[in-house]
């Protein structure tokens, strides 16, 4: 009896040690094991689309479908597998969040968290896998389509969004795809357009954003953009798929083509790319690496081993997602699990700290006991944006326009007048004088004014595929907010846009100017908040507004569209900011400008430096008081300049920033700490970051030009 209990007993040590065994392998061999029971078939479907937004699934192994989804601003609303057209489910409303323009105008890196947590708490709700988002393209030209989807004009601010947007979204169980990669820049000739830019532009300006999703963010997915790069796609280039994303950085997700960006099979196997997305044609079933690849393989003409790394790189993302051998998401009682009060509570913050005060001649907050009748004009009063813009469309649970929003706040206290002011056309020169009429009559009836103007998600404004003709406000507003201002000098302009847009004409006149991207479910209600005082803006300016296109640095040193299918960068370095400061432009707006109900003073920076190389950190220390009457939030920003570089830089770099809450009178010493990249460049020749001894310069201050702080040391 000893002996059998014995047997027993090792029996079941030993099935024990198989267990622990296999829970103790590695994620390289369970890859390995799901690999080698795969046949070259199977592999072959793993690595294109089913349908629009799913990839097949192979039951016998447990490996599931992948469900994608676009959403920059929240989980898109279901289409019909094989086509554009909406399923027309009644439980796919969502939370509408703000648009990453405005979450970068926070300078707050902890929304971004808050954010990415409540964007995938919503995706996994949807049964979603992998969201299509962040967008980290750089803001080149005012007239890109798509700025708005973006997050800035610089590259380390961008970045700082990016890593905290991604670990947030990603620890909750889904996969973000940090798109477009690389150079997107424009949408006019998207799909064609071959972009030439220099390898210190291209590794300064245009990758940092994706170099730090990769390496801080972890990020599990990579979607490549349409264009082309020195005369390869985007998709098919193995310099920046193979050597860059893959080799020096160490990417170890996978790499997915944008819908309808893949072009040939030999060199899709070749170059890196690992998933392809959206039919050829749009015709089901039909892609570059599907039948086509399998051909290609029996025929010798492609390595089978490149199939198996690819197919290593879906499983490693499904695995880091625990989705092999999960059932297919549950979606019961969905509808209710969507756009709940949390997601409308995370979208309102974000709305609240992004929206910038540019301009304030003593009229903001209104002084609502001085006003009895508010006239509240433009289309953008009323308008909703989240059913427009191109892959950004979302059924939003609700909107809150700004007109709504104001009536909440203010209730029966005051009398709101409404006017159109002007109307959406195809033609974005035209203007309905009647409208202006009305408009300028209802104002000079009331004790102050609110136009809201702008853009929206019409094709020729902030939209894909289709990038701005000028700088140029539509629909005759220029007009319009002269002919109010002329009725009513009380006027506080709000800009809705996501992208610059010229206000010359006018601006001098207007005694508040307000500039806000997309908000997101709850535009109305931030905006009454601000606009009252209930809130005080906080938010900055995340790119330059120049007075006139020209001034652009794409459109005055570069190339803008290109010229015989070639766009030249020939801006280079001088992206932005970097432009205006380097060369000495004016703009009409600086990069990191915003005002706010109260004023601050800044003092007593001092720098510690301490370590080397990988190793070096500096420390820049300083204090920030708020010299006001009111609570504010004030954002610092830590410029550095390299007056003595071998070779050309910018006239100063944004490498650091905080954002301070400070109460009236309120005084608090802040830290920012830059690493050695914030003192490199990248060398050419060398092929590598080079931190150049000598002199440097730490400037502080409130936006790119108020520099309030310097401090000169020697690395």
């Amino acid at each position: 009896m000893r002996i059998k209990l014995l047997l027993i007993l090792l029996a079941g040590i030993g099935s024990m040690l198989i267990i622990s065994c296999k829970t103790s392998e590695t994620m390289d061999q369970k890859v390995e094991k799901l690999l080698s029971q795969l046949t070259l078939e199977e592999k072959i479907s793993l690595i294109h689309g089913n349908t629009y937004f799913t990839t097949p699934a192979i039951p016998r192994l447990g490996i599931p479908a992948l469900h994608l989804s676009d959403g920059p601003c929240g989980v898109r609303e279901e289409n019909d597998p094989d086509s554009w057209n909406p399923a027309n489910w009644t439980n796919d409303a969502t939370a509408y969040f703000p648009a990453l323009t405005s979450l970068a105008s926070t300078w707050n890196p902890e929304l971004a968290t808050e954010f990415g947590y409540a964007y995938s708490e919503e995706a996994i709700v949807r049964g979603k896998d992998i969201m299509l988002a962040p967008g980290l393209n750089i803001h080149r030209t005012p007239l890109n389509g798509r700025n708005w989807e973006y997050l800035s004009e610089d590259p380390f601010l961008a970045s700082r969004f990016a890593v905290s947007f991604i670990k947030a979204a990603q620890s909750k169980g889904i996969a973000v795809c940090a798109k477009h990669y690389a150079l997107n820049n424009q949408e006019q000739d998207r799909g064609t357009i071959n972009v030439e830019a220099s390898e210190r532009a291209l590794r300064e300006i245009y990758l940092p954003a994706f170099e730090a999703a990769v390496k801080e963010g972890e990020v599990l997915s990579i979607m490549g953009s349409y264009n082309q790069f020195r005369g390869q796609y985007a998709c098919q280039n193995p310099y920046l798929l193979k050597d860059i994303l893959k080799g020096e950085w160490g990417f170890k997700g996978l790499v997915m083509t944008d819908w309808g960006a893949a072009h040939n099979t030999l060199e899709c196997a070749n170059s890196g790319l690992d998933l392809e997305m959206y039919p050829i044609e749009g015709k089901a079933g039909n892609y570059y690496m599907g039948q086509p690849l399998l051909d290609s393989i029996k025929a010798g003409k492609v390595d089978a081993k490149v199939v198996d790394d690819k197919v290593r790189r879906i499983l490693y993302v499904m695995l880091k997602l625990n989705l092999i051998g999960k059932a297919e998401p549950d979606t019961t009682g969905m509808a209710a699990k969507l756009g709940t009060p949390d997601k409308a509570k995370t979208a309102l913050k974000v709305a609240e700290e992004s929206v910038i005060l540019l301009k304030n001649n003593e009229i903001l907050p209104l002084n609502l006991k001085n006003i009895k009748t508010l006239a509240v004009i433009g289309d953008n009063a009323t308008r909703k944006h989240a059913r427009g813009g191109g892959s950004t469309v979302i059924k939003a649970k609700y909107e809150i326009a700004p007109l709504e929003g104001l009536q909440k706040r203010l209730g029966n206290s005051v009398k709101i007048n409404f006017a159109q002011g002007y109307t959406i056309s195809k033609d974005r020169k035209a203007k309905d004088n009647s409208l202006i009429a009305e408009a300028a009559k209802t104002a000079a009836s009331a004790d102050a004014v609110i136009i809201f103007g702008g853009l929206n998600h019409e094709p020729g404004n902030d939209c894909e595929g289709d990038d701005k003709p000028d700088m140029k406000l539509p629909y005759g507003q220029d007009e319009l907010i002269k002919a109010v201002l002329k009725a009513n000098p009380n006027t506080v302009v709000v800009m809705i846009a996501g992208s610059p847009v010229e206000m010359g004409s006018w601006i001098a006149d207007t005694k508040a100017l307000i500039y806000t991207s997309y908000l997101g479910m709850e535009t109305g209600t931030a905006l009454a908040e601000i606009l009252t005082g209930d809130i005080n803006p906080s938010g900055k300016l995340t790119y330059t507004l120049p007075v006139k296109l020209e001034d652009s640095p794409a459109h005055i040193l570069g190339e803008y569209p290109g010229k015989n299918g070639v766009v030249k960068y020939n801006e280079d370095l001088l992206v932005g900011y970097r432009y205006f400061d380097t060369k000495n432009v004016k703009p009409m707006f600086p990069f990191g400008f915003g005002l706010s109900f109260t004023t601050f003073a800044y003092d007593n920076c001092k720098v510690d430096i301490s370590g080397k190389a990988e190793n070096l950190k500096c420390v820049v220390s300083f204090t920030i008081k708020n010299t006001g009457k009111v609570e504010g939030k004030e954002i610092a920003e830590v410029y550095v300049s390299d007056p003595e570089s071998a070779l050309p830089r910018p006239l100063k770099e944004l490498k650091g920033f905080t954002k301070v809450n400070l109460k009236a009178g309120e005084s608090k010493t802040v830290s920012v700490t830059l690493n050695q990249r914030a003192f490199q460049y990248y060398d050419p020749v060398k092929k590598q970051w080079v931190l150049e001894p000598g002199r440097f310069e730490i400037l502080v201050g409130s936006a790119c030009d108020n520099i309030l702080l310097r401090q000169e040391i020697k690395l």
